[in-house]
């Protein structure tokens, strides 16, 4: 069983929402709820946060991608500045950000970054339990 969803948005803090809210319809619509979708939802906030934050290539899109592959649950968030690599770091307590992949690495079973010809990709995975699985409808 699989099934993909797809998007992009501008490279700009106000879409962050939009991200989040087709990131957690997706999940509704795959039958992924609770505690997962509240999982994968903070990561993917998270994550294209970091995309349009610190993408310096001006007028970019962020892309986010969900795959769900029989127990596996991916989430992939690209953009265009490719040489630019994200890292874990210790935030001070009176930081206000830098802990974004301290939850990733936190949430997901694994994570991980990797560059293409003209993008990096950052994505975590998430291994669904048996109640995870069993909601997918079978038309996917």
């Amino acid at each position: 069983m699989s099934a993909t969803e797809t998007f992009r948005i501008p490279q700009h803090r106000r879409h962050v929402p939009t991200a989040r809210r087709q990131v957690r319809k997706a999940l509704a619509n795959w039958g992924v709820t609770d505690r997962l979708a509240d999982s994968v939802t903070l990561l993917a906030n998270e994550l294209v946060t970091n995309a349009v934050t610190h993408c310096r290539i001006s007028c970019a899109q962020v892309e986010v991608k969900l795959s769900l592959h029989e127990a596996h649950l991916v989430l992939e968030v690209s953009d265009p500045d490719r040489d630019r690599l994200p890292r874990l770091r210790n935030s001070a307590p009176d930081e206000e950000g830098g802990r974004g992949l301290v939850l990733v690495a936190a949430l997901a079973d694994t994570w991980g970054c990797r560059q293409g010809p003209h993008t990096k990709c950052v994505w975590a995975l998430f291994t669904l339990g048996e109640t995870e699985g069993a909601r997918i409808p079978p038309t996917l």
